[in-house]
């Protein structure tokens, strides 16, 4: 599961990293949370950042709750899930970041809050999907959510799962509204446990209001209630 991610590069990096134009609305986020809005880019505006909420809304349902529950998708079951099915064929996108936090549980009510970069903290893009719906002022909702698949061999000992980070070679691939699916299936696998690192941060990250430089720092291990912990 990915459940908070950041993007705090300059919006210069993120243009020539992406090829996009970034515009004046973009603000770092040291902890983008569900529901939030956040840049993405899709294959009907490739050049420059779209804004879409964290959080898929099917364009078939009218139930806003059910965003906090398809903030993530499983790589596995894409093709089988009606709130999935159709953005895998139609609705891709990239969604840039350079980190996300994992949660180790250390105890029974006990959790170690970690972030994961890749090894310099270079950006990445997560595979996405998006969906649109008109909501009851006829205003068009933009929503999106992130594409998990199982954690690689050093991110297991945090969680299970992991979102898709792809390739820069692959992103273009997973815009591209030519791609079979196979092809779309093989860029859904775990990102090299050799290319990311991790380390713990403060238990402050668990506060979806709190967006800080300090919550990216390095930290002591310490669980969700403030506790230090030998779980490093």
């Amino acid at each position: 599961m990915c459940g908070r991610y950041t993007l705090v590069k300059p919006a210069k990096e993120i243009s020539e990293r992406f090829g996009v134009e970034v515009g004046s609305n973009y603000q770092t986020r040291f902890n983008a949370a569900p529901t939030q809005l956040m840049p993405v880019i899709t294959a009907e505006s490739p050049e420059g950042l779209s804004w879409f909420h964290w959080g898929l809304i099917p364009a078939w349902s009218k139930d806003k709750a059910v965003s906090l529950k398809l903030i993530n998708a499983r790589a596995e079951t894409l093709e089988e899930k009606a709130s999935f099915r159709n953005a895998l064929k139609r609705r891709r996108c990239l969604i840039p970041a350079d980190g996300f936090y994992e949660w180790k549980v250390v105890g029974k009510k006990s959790k170690v809050p970690y972030r994961i970069t890749l090894l310099h903290e270079e950006l990445f893009a997560f595979a996405g999907l998006w969906e649109e719906y008109e909501d009851e002022d006829g205003q068009m909702v933009h929503t999106f959510t992130i594409v998990t698949t199982e954690a690689n061999n050093a991110l297991q000992s945090l969680h299970s799962r992991m979102p898709v980070i792809l390739s820069k070679q692959s992103e273009k691939v997973w815009l591209s509204p030519d791609t079979e699916p196979a092809e779309l299936t093989e860029l859904l696998k775990p990102y090299s446990a050799s290319k990311t690192r991790f380390y713990t941060v403060s238990s402050q990250v668990n506060n979806a209001s709190l967006d800080t430089p300090a919550l990216i720092q390095p930290a002591p291990a310490a669980d969700q209630f403030g506790n230090y912990t030998l779980f490093g």
